[in-house]
């Protein structure tokens, strides 16, 4: 039998270590049959949009950049009816069809979640109509696509003095992409993740089915969909919760060098009522002019300085604030800050109090996006690695991993906060932890080749295995959020005692398992029913 055509996809990146410019050019082969006896049936489907049967590349790659699988095709569509015509037409081939599909929104999975291999892609951002549209009232809210960025949503709702409730650190995602996971930032101790703030959802479910859903109705995929990794259909339309949105920020930071100081000031401004609108911590390994690098990364304006700190390559915690407020209640928000401030045990020369648009305070990430891209610095590999943890356990965790794993600078930011339990709708299908309060702890690292010319992907990857196995080993019943496993046995341990009603809802709306092949929790062709 003939070999199909073997696509050898050369990736060149550019590092920049210790004033160095290094080259570093990864291969990955991918095979491909471009002669697939599906492709005469997709092109003769009845489509408002189209398929690409040939630019595929881009779809089979994703910002983690570690596997790149080639689809069959990529659907352009204009209108939900495309998804749902596609979808329902792999339906109706049945069970022994191989073809699935993954809906891919800006790109922004870790592990290949949003690729599907030999199947199709689903290039949600060609879903735009109808635009944005923002109601007003005592109960704001946004109707928008599935394929919609954040940041887009974030411009129109300031229109009407509004916006959402609930971020990410990143505005640069689709809401389809977020909605599948959680959508967790700062915020999240006080209205809980983005998929706690929606009130309805238009959604493609695995048999092509358009169905509208909401608490009140098909409440059950609702609450699956949301947080459900895509295994139960395509987000491609969602009302949104708003809120009145602030003018300006003060943006705040300080230092710790004790951990109990850090986590006890931490829990205590989520516990309160009139606290901050925005707390997330992160932690310092090994750094020394800690503060020359640090005011250009937080890069504030007219900012009160901190006064000279020697950091001596210890490992320190930086607590960062955020209070919203408006131009004529400046003194107010003064006052309420510093009485806030005053309730903290923080490094006192470590505190740097910064003011900006609420625009800029949101979208700050996508700053440091352009200077690295402006490098070719953006699409390298990123074996991030997302942990939740239990406020019991956060100590131990801290102790072991700080303290033993992660000894050396670390290459990118460590996140490091607390959320509420409360806030969190059980109904979904995220799993966390059962405590009242418990942690998001990211390790958002770049695999950069290291000075010793060691590879610096492997030695991540091999740092991310030994957390995770002391976490287990210290049975510190941590979840991983935007998990990750390639054997259904560890995702079911993942989802525990929910795992028998994830397995049903797939079997109600995805019994074929066409959605999301690249989350790797069901194989296609192995109906449920």
């Amino acid at each position: 039998m003939r070999q199909p055509p073997v696509h050898l996809l050369k990736q060149m990146n550019i590092f920049i270590m210790e004033g160095f410019m290094i080259l570093f050019v990864s291969c990955v082969t991918v095979r491909v049959n471009l002669c697939s006896p599906n492709m005469p049936s997709l092109k003769i489907l009845p489509l408002d949009g189209h398929f690409n049967f040939h630019e595929v590349h881009h779809a089979a790659r994703d910002f983690g950049n570690r596997y790149q699988f080639l689809p069959m095709a990529v659907l352009h569509p204009k209108t939900v009816s495309d998804i749902a015509t596609v979808v329902k037409h792999i339906w109706d081939m049945g069970p022994h069809s191989e073809l699935t599909v993954a809906a891919r929104g800006h790109g922004h999975s870790l592990q290949g979640q949003s690729q599907a291999h030999r199947g199709i892609v689903v290039h949600m951002e060609s879903l735009k109509g109808p635009e944005i549209q923002v109601y007003t009232g005592n109960f704001p809210y946004a109707d928008v696509s599935g394929g919609e960025l954040w940041i887009n949503i974030l411009h129109e709702s300031l229109k009407f003095g509004l916006a959402p409730k609930s971020w990410t650190d990143y505005l640069h995602l689709t809401v389809g992409g977020t909605l599948s996971n959680a959508g967790i930032s700062g915020q999240a101790f006080r209205h809980g993740p983005q998929i706690s703030n929606v009130r309805q959802l238009e959604v493609v479910t695995g048999k092509g089915e358009i169905v509208y859903c909401s608490e009140g109705q098909n409440d059950d995929l609702f609450h699956g969909v949301l947080g459900g990794l895509g295994q139960f259909g395509i987000i491609t339309r969602a009302r949104i919760s708003l809120e009145a949105a602030p003018a300006r920020v003060r943006w705040i930071r300080v230092l710790y060098s004790d951990f109990a100081a850090f986590t006890r000031d931490q829990e205590h401004l989520i516990s309160g009522e009139n606290s901050f609108n925005y707390v997330e911590g992160f932690v310092i390994i090994n750094r020394t002019g800690l503060l020359n690098n640090w005011r250009l990364s937080f890069n504030p304006k007219d900012p009160v300085q901190a006064s000279q700190f020697k950091s001596d390559g210890r490992t320190l915690f930086c607590l960062e604030l955020a209070k919203y407020f408006s131009p004529d209640k400046t003194d107010i928000i003064n006052q309420e800050v510093e009485n806030l401030l005053s309730e903290l045990s923080y490094i006192p020369s470590t505190l740097f109090v910064s003011e900006v648009t609420y625009t800029d305070f949101l979208d700050r990430v996508h700053v440091s996006e352009m200077k690295l891209r402006s490098k070719d610095l953006w699409d390298i590999p990123h074996p991030w690695l997302n942990l939740l943890i239990p406020k019991s356990k956060i100590h131990t965790f801290a102790q072991g991993v700080f303290g033993n794993i992660l000894t050396e600078t670390s290459n990118g930011p460590i996140l490091i906060y607390p959320v509420n339990r409360s806030k969190w709708d059980n109904r979904t299908s995220v799993v966390i932890p059962e405590e009242h309060i418990f942690y998001l702890v990211a390790f958002l690292t770049s695999a950069v080749p290291s000075s010793t010319g060691t590879d610096g992907l492997e030695h991540i990857l091999i740092q991310n295995k030994r957390i995770l196995e002391f976490c287990e080993t210290a049975n510190l019943g941590v979840k991983q959020y935007l998990p990750h496993y390639t054997k259904q046995e560890e995702w079911q341990v993942h989802f525990g005692p929910r795992w028998e009603k994830f397995v049903q809802r797939k079997s109600t709306y995805d019994p074929l398992a066409i959605l999301a092949p690249g989350q790797r929790i069901f194989q296609k062709a192995t109906p449920f029913s």
